[in-house]
């Protein structure tokens, strides 16, 4: 708000009061003129000058007065917490209860905010419970999976499809369970320096079961990326790259090397790591929004059990490592996933 604004919502303001004064002093004028009275006449300007000096001073005391009155409530507008607390001191009756109102409503406000924080952190240890109790049937079910078939020395594909279904359920899990603690990720962190190669294998050993029934082709060239990072939500973050790249990829394979910022292959020591596949790819009109939660675009509605929730994941899960993620695709051409591991994001790109 601009002190223009205010001097001209002033005068407005005010104008029924000047025009007042004004009328009353021209009514006792004309008065004086009719009744002949001529020397009272020039007696009333000299009156009528003194009337304007200090009326001149009051109204730019009044006007002083209105315009801090103006940016105080200005101030409360932004505050964030308690704008009640910051309006000024009411000078009249209506303005008391204008701002006994607003009091009110803020109380409510606050009360309804923290019913609402309540019912979420309830629901969220909920949720965070039921999928710690339903690992425990998962992990029982992969052991009597494994007993048998090392009772027999061979897995069958009905077994292997079967392991294979419930790595995807123990996955979906896992991915719930990240999405829940996703509010206080903050105090779950744990930096460290970490190779991310480490991780990459790590994440890679966790999905190959996946691999296998895939018969895709799998490359990964050797390189070297260090980073200040934690080492569990950024395997986490792999792993969903992983996932995508396997969901969407029919024919060919995937790949992972270290690259420049342009996304382009390097040996060596490198900032950014690139996890490339050969599947259908994303639409251009949907690239601006994959990060967006709950946003599946066109390959999503293909596959009906996209939740538009794993690359929303990725991307809140970088920002808060002061890490970066990028995209580059195109229909039909594959994918492309840069990430990024230098600390001021991307520089150039």
């Amino acid at each position: 708000m601009n002190s223009r604004l205010i001097i001209r919502s002033y005068l407005r303001e005010r104008m029924r009061a000047a025009l007042a004064s004004g009328l009353a002093v021209l009514i006792l004028f004309l008065i004086a003129g009719l009744y002949g009275y001529g020397e009272s006449v020039r007696n009333m300007s000299y009156a009528l000058l003194l009337i304007f000096f200090f009326g001149g001073c009051l109204a730019a005391f009044d006007l002083i007065r209105y315009y801090k009155k103006c940016r105080r409530l200005e101030a409360a507008l932004q505050a964030r917490e308690s704008p009640g607390e910051q309006l000024p001191k009411a000078k009249s009756l209506p303005e008391s209860l204008y701002q006994a109102l607003v009091r009110t409503q803020e109380e409510e406000k606050r009360g309804l905010v923290t019913e609402y924080d309540e019912k979420r952190r309830d629901m969220a240890d909920y949720y965070t419970m039921w999928i710690h109790q339903i690992k425990t049937p998962i992990a029982a079910m992969r052991l009597l999976l494994q007993d048998e078939a090392q009772g027999r020395e061979v897995q069958g594909k009905g077994e292997r499809e079967a392991a294979e279904e419930l790595f995807k359920i123990e996955q979906y899990a896992e991915m719930a369970l990240h999405y829940a603690r996703l509010d206080s990720l903050s105090s779950d962190l744990l930096f460290k320096q970490q190779e991310v190669f480490k991780i990459v294998k790590k994440a890679l050993k966790k999905y190959g079961i996946l691999f296998i029934g895939s018969k895709l082709f799998f490359s990964m060239e050797e390189f070297s990326c260090m980073a200040v990072t934690d080492e569990k939500w950024l395997c986490f973050v792999v792993e969903q790259l992983l996932s995508n790249a396997l969901k969407y990829t029919r024919e060919g394979g995937i790949s992972i090397y270290g690259a420049d910022a342009r996304g382009e292959r390097m040996a060596g020591r490198v900032s950014f790591l690139v996890i490339e596949d050969t599947g259908i790819g994303i639409r251009e009109a949907d690239l601006p929004r994959i990060f967006e939660r709950g946003f599946t675009g066109y390959n999503g509605r293909l596959d009906q059990k996209s939740t538009g929730i794993g690359l929303y994941l990725c991307r809140q899960i970088m920002d808060r490592l002061s890490h970066s993620i990028r995209v580059e695709s195109a229909e039909g051409k594959g994918t492309k996933v840069i990430l990024g591991f230098e600390q001021e994001g991307f520089g150039d790109m």
